[in-house]
């Protein structure tokens, strides 16, 4: 396998603290975020992933002090999401200290904040999230969601991936609803169509990782970032011992 693939942690947080839902929904407290940034950057984390959960629906900013504190305790690139709706809120989280925002149900709702972005902050400092659900009758067979996977869209999740790559957006993270926090699997056929659809951009799993074959199996459908949070946060599976079997099993991963 060519690509170079990372693994990312990612920190859902609500009011403060780290938390780690099923399906976006029955909330578990798993931390402090500054405890787990620190912590997972000594076990070899190659990126964070930062997420306010609430801050979308409940129409607030994300939290700055939090994002501070996490940058001055971060060794490896973090990236934030939650709340972030155009320019001002995106520098106003960069400025805090993140290398990298996400967006979602803005980008989705105002497509040109995407390129309002781009032009703004560079290329690689913008990922664009999309969370996904089967839907049969769709193209691809999965529809966009927003608003922290609370709202359909209607929209086929394939040819939003392959507009977002069109204003130039590198990294697209599609998270599937159905496997969010279910440890049954990162769902593959969402991640193999984006990758074919979008195969010069970083596409980031998430969403269902249970067991080491689940990242092994994401890295061979094309991820470039493998995400996970509550298997890392539990300490069901430990980053070293992923890097080392994902190595046993053919994968480029980051050192």
């Amino acid at each position: 396998m060519d690509q170079i693939v990372s693994i990312m942690p990612c920190l859902d947080m609500r009011d403060g603290r780290v938390v780690k839902g099923v399906h976006f929904v029955d909330i578990a407290d798993a931390g402090d975020p500054v405890e787990c940034a620190r912590a997972y950057c000594a076990a070899g984390a190659d990126e964070l992933a930062l997420l306010d959960i609430t801050a979308t629906v409940e129409n607030r900013a994300t939290l700055h002090d939090v994002v501070r504190r996490v940058a001055a305790a971060c060794t490896v690139p973090f990236t934030v999401g939650g709340g972030i709706r155009d320019v001002a809120s995106a520098a106003a989280v960069l400025e805090a200290g993140a290398d990298k925002v996400s967006t979602s149900s803005a980008a989705f709702r105002r497509p040109e904040v995407i390129a309002e972005m781009i032009r703004e902050f560079g290329p690689g400092r913008v990922t664009v999230a999309i969370d996904v659900d089967v839907n049969p009758a769709l193209p691809s067979g999965y529809e966009v969601y927003i608003d922290g996977g609370r709202t359909a869209t209607g929209a086929d999740a394939v040819e939003w991936a392959k507009k977002v790559r069109g204003f130039g957006v590198e990294t697209i993270l599609p998270t599937s609803k159905a496997g969010d926090g279910a440890r049954t699997g990162y769902d593959l056929p969402v991640i193999r169509a984006i990758h074919e659809a979008c195969p010069d951009a970083a596409v980031v799993a998430s969403g269902g990782a249970g067991k080491m074959e689940h990242f092994l199996e994401a890295a061979q459908a094309g991820a470039g970032v493998l995400l996970a949070a509550s298997v890392f946060h539990f300490h069901l599976i430990d980053i070293p011992e992923l890097k080392s079997y994902l190595r046993a099993n053919g994968v480029n991963v980051k050192q």
